[in-house]
């Protein structure tokens, strides 16, 4: 899911969202990023809503239904496939290629194709969120968030410690074969956490507890926690502000335009 062609932005004051746009027109044109990020989650949620096990309340998760509690792993889902499929190759690649070296000695700094890719697959998160819960509520009649306040600040934490992770990998990987490899190895640990094959609240107590420590394994957590009503947990929101914290560290420290 990497972009070919370079971004092109016009000296002065819009170079920055001249670059934005740029990126936005590139990355609409992937379509391999728009499904595995927009699309797939939402297939996915649809393919599990339509087992009819999946839409019976089940003791194990609670009470709740299968269906509910894979909200927001598909949720999440989008986010793990954009920061760490999809992101990584693309910037290693622009270093890789001589691109962002070359953009140091023009008004458009490298930090603005950063900026860009971060934000545009971000938002892609975000989109791909929104419709995963309209198509659980019109689809399946999945309650939509009870704490909508607790579950958009979890979200956000969710997105911030995700891009996070994947301006790490950008950072150490040198070519995007490495940023490929790198992202795949990281990718089914985060799957995993994420309750991709079996959500965080059906996992036996002391795995849960070892899930909850992971970045997405917290973001789980909370996500569920804010849709039933309550404020998500403080311990699971640290852990995703420290995990964040840290990622965004590791990513500034090791960092290189060229």
């Amino acid at each position: 899911m990497t972009t070919a062609a370079a971004p092109h932005a016009a000296p002065g004051s819009g170079a920055s969202s001249a670059v934005l746009r740029s990126e936005l027109r590139l990355f609409r044109r992937e379509p391999g990023a728009l499904f595995w990020i927009m699309a797939f989650p939402t297939v996915l949620l649809a393919i599990l809503g339509s087992i009819p096990s999946f839409r019976e309340p089940d003791d194990s998760l609670g009470g709740i239904r299968m269906v509910d509690a894979y909200v927001p792993v598909t949720v999440l889902l989008a986010l793990i496939m954009a920061s760490l499929q999809a992101m990584p190759p693309l910037i290693t690649g622009y270093r890789e290629r001589g691109i962002l070296r070359r953009m140091s000695t023009t008004p458009v700094r490298p930090a603005a194709v950063l900026g860009a890719q971060m934000g545009i697959h971000g938002g892609a998160a975000l989109l791909s969120a929104l419709l995963s819960l309209a198509v659980g509520r019109l689809a399946f009649d999945v309650t939509l968030p009870r704490q909508f306040f607790g579950y958009a600040l979890a979200l956000v934490l969710a997105v911030l410690c995700g891009l996070a992770l994947g301006a790490l990998v950008s950072a150490l990987a040198r070519t995007t074969k490495a940023a490929t490899a790198i992202g795949s190895a990281v990718f089914f640990p985060m799957m995993f956490s994420a309750g991709v094959w079996l959500p965080v609240q059906a996992m036996p107590d002391a795995l849960a507890r070892a899930v909850e420590v992971t970045p997405l394994g917290a973001a789980s957590q909370a996500l569920a926690e804010a849709a039933a009503g309550d404020w998500p947990g403080w311990v699971h929101l640290g852990v995703l502000a420290l995990w964040t914290v840290a990622l965004s560290a590791g990513a500034a420290r090791w960092f290189r335009w060229e």
